[in-house]
């Protein structure tokens, strides 16, 4: 019984399937950079969200907003100390503009819906951060195994191709060229399926982040609108 021997596979395989390997590896590559720049940068997230937001709990408690607006701008900053700097900026902006114009001259400006575009703004733009590199994970997990079977395709066709020729029948005649054809599928699966595993756990870790930013942010506003209403 032979053992399995990729090294010998690879050469006895033709050009066109060693091309179809070839890209594979690369996407392997691709997704295992992704995979861990992802986890790290998650990782450092999860921890720097967790002290962020236990300190900006106590600061709104105590009604410091200074104390926030500070707290927000440590580094290292988390995703979500971003979206409150900018929106307790957005508030401080706000109040200045009232207190320091006419009535007439600032119109229609409503405080709380200043601070809700800037939430949104920053919280898409901290979203899409936390995307980068997702995109191409979930092509590599989606069009490997297409592009291992490509080549096993291609494989099969050239067994067939050489049994034509040489005039021999039989299994024993393409066992060789078949199995190194089904080799190719073999590296697709292996490619796509730790990236279509390691996009669904991001996916979800991303998600769990906006909830907490949505938690936040609710408090924020929460905020905004007792002060607004004690200023009235």
């Amino acid at each position: 019984m032979e053992s399995f021997n990729p090294f010998e596979m690879w050469h006895n395989m033709g050009i066109l399937a060693r091309i179809v390997v070839i890209l594979l590896v690369g996407m392997s590559i691709y997704s295992i950079w992704v995979m861990i720049d992802r986890f790290a940068v998650f990782s450092k997230t999860r921890k720097t969200s967790l002290a962020f937001v236990l300190g900006l709990r106590d600061r709104l408690l105590k009604r410091d907003l200074a104390g926030a607006l500070t707290l927000s701008k440590t580094e290292p900053q988390a995703p979500i100390a971003r979206v409150v700097q900018e929106a307790l900026s957005e508030y401080e902006e706000g109040v200045q503009a009232i207190h320091g114009k006419a009535a007439e001259d600032i119109g229609d400006f409503d405080v709380v819906d200043a601070v809700n575009r800037a939430i949104d703004r920053v919280k898409e733009r901290e979203v899409a951060n936390f995307k980068k590199g997702l995109g191409g994970l979930a092509s590599i997990s989606s069009a490997a195994p297409f592009i291992g079977l490509f080549g096993t395709v291609v494989g099969i066709i050239n067994a067939f191709r050489s049994m034509a020729a040489s005039g021999q029948g039989g299994l024993g005649a393409v066992s060789a060229g078949i199995s190194e054809a089904l080799f190719t599928t073999a590296v697709g699966l292996l490619v796509a399926i730790p990236a279509v595993m390691s996009f669904n756990y991001f996916t979800n870790t991303i998600e769990s982040f906006v909830v907490d930013m949505n938690d936040v942010s609710s408090e924020l506003i929460s905020y905004v609108l007792r002060e607004e209403r004690d200023r009235a």
